[in-house]
This record gives C-alpha cells, sequence and structure tokens, in this order.
C-alpha cells in the first residue's frame, strides 16, 4: 500500500502541538527512522570536527566524507560504525522517498538499535 504523504503534514502539527489529532503508525515511523540517521550523523560528524580536528566538505558532499572516514579505518569499530551510518543514510532514503516500504518494521529494529 502506498503511505499517504500527508500523514508527514499530520505529525508535523502533532509534534508543534498545532493539533489534537494524531498522526499514523507509518509516519511515526519513517520520520523516526530518518532523525536516527540524522542523530548518528551528526554525531560522527562534530566528532571529526570538534575532536580530530577535521575541516569538512560544505553542502551535502559532507554525509559521504564523514561515512568515508569511518568506513576507511582501521580501526575494525571505527570501520563498523562508517557502515552502520551507510546503512542508516540508505534506509533514510527509502522512507524519506518511497511510497511503500514493505521492510520498514524491519528497518526499525534494526536501525534504531544501532542508533543508540
Amino acid at each position: 500500500m502506498s503511505f499517504n504523504w500527508s500523514e508527514y503534514f499530520n505529525l508535523a502539527q502533532e509534534l508543534t502541538g498545532q493539533t489534537t489529532t494524531t498522526a499514523g503508525q507509518e509516519a511515526r515511523q519513517r520520520a523516526a527512522l530518518s532523525r536516527a540517521y540524522y542523530a548518528a550523523f551528526c554525531q560522527a560528524r562534530n566528532h571529526l570536527r570538534d575532536k580530530e580536528g577535521h575541516v569538512l566538505p560544505v553542502g551535502g558532499h559532507v554525509h559521504r566524507y564523514v561515512r568515508d572516514q569511518f568506513i576507511n579505518s582501521t580501526d575494525p569499530l571505527r570501520s563498523q560504525i562508517g557502515h552502520d551510518l551507510n546503512r542508516l543514510r540508505i534506509d533514510r532514503n527509502t522512507v524519506d522517498y518511497d511510497d511503500s516500504v514493505p521492510t520498514l518494521n524491519t528497518m526499525i529494529v534494526r536501525d534504531m538499535t544501532f542508533a543508540q
């Protein structure tokens, strides 16, 4: 079944206290997964910038740069963080753009575990 994109607007209204109507579960799950990616991405980005002194590219290129810094590390844990971040990015793109996401529940369980 195709996602009703107006549910995102319902969720936005709900989150800002502008309505008493509640958004559907799929809108909540999609938004949660999208926000989980940005939480992980921004933490990784800020670590590179603030702790390691990286000068980050501007615009959308920063996402690839951050992922690559972790993926290409010789430290296995750091490399895994990069791969997990990449998977979160792919899933975020899916929930933000695809009309139908049959694996949404599986993605939520997997991605929300990593994002902690």
